[in-house]
């Protein structure tokens, strides 16, 4: 418990306390914590002293609070390597996760002046435009949105994507695929965003802007990314 002796500050031995109570499964993920008064009355310290380490362990992710709810415990973060290039569904795969998505539009369209810069496009040329929301056991992780150019996404269909979009190019079209170039920063979550993702309007995004080519260097996807901040990290 609290040792109010020590020099390690109230404050982290409350987290410590809580972080354990998470671990050997006292406290169950998805779960609210106790009100700010129970846990005064049971670390026998003040409410302000409460406030702060809770407040402490929502920056880091462990806890997240719901507007008139209470504050609940984060589902465990799925982890990605930010170098490489890795598909959804095996990344789902190696961490013991089932992968499923919801095609959220699927359509054909002309290239934007920033998509044709994107994809490297000399001239006007048509697109297939693609929004997904991607899970991992049924909890929504990521909001995507592909543009890929329609002469390389040729017989690309929903049942088809809902598999993997990777397996697909290097699977049926023969295409081997090379490298890909991204950019990475937090956003607050968008109304439409909160609703697809399931998390409260405001919250925490890491938005990423990819460009992947194949291995002869031709780019093929433009993506923009939007992964549930409380959901997701990446590591080095």
């Amino acid at each position: 418990m609290i040792d109010k002796t020590s020099p390690i500050p109230i404050y982290f031995q409350i987290q410590e306390e809580i972080r354990k109570k998470i671990r050997e499964g006292e406290w169950k993920t998805g779960e609210a914590i106790p009100s700010e008064r129970v846990l005064s009355d049971l670390f026998e310290v003040s409410r302000m002293t409460v406030r702060q380490a809770v407040q402490g362990l929502v920056d880091e992710g462990i806890l997240m609070r719901k507007r008139g709810s209470g504050t609940f415990i984060s589902e465990h973060k799925v982890e990605q390597p930010l170098e490489g290039r890795m598909s959804f569904t095996r990344l789902m795969e190696e961490r013991g996760m089932k992968a499923s998505n919801k095609i959220v539009a699927f359509f054909e369209r002309e290239a934007s002046a920033q998509e044709m810069e994107a994809l490297a496009l000399k001239e006007p040329e048509n697109v297939l435009h693609i929004e997904r929301l991607r899970y991992g056991d049924e909890i929504p992780i990521v909001f995507e949105s592909i543009i890929t150019p329609a002469r390389i996404a040729a017989g690309l269909t929903e049942e088809k994507l809902n598999r993997s979009f990777y397996q697909f190019l290097e699977r049926e079209k023969g295409l081997r695929l090379g490298k890909g170039y991204q950019t990475i920063e937090a956003v607050a979550a968008s109304a439409r965003l909160a609703k697809l993702l399931k998390v409260a309007p405001g919250s925490p995004v890491l938005s990423i802007e990819r460009v992947t080519s194949l291995s002869d260097g031709t780019p093929f996807e433009y993506v923009k990314a939007q992964y549930a901040g409380s959901r997701f990290k990446f590591y080095m």
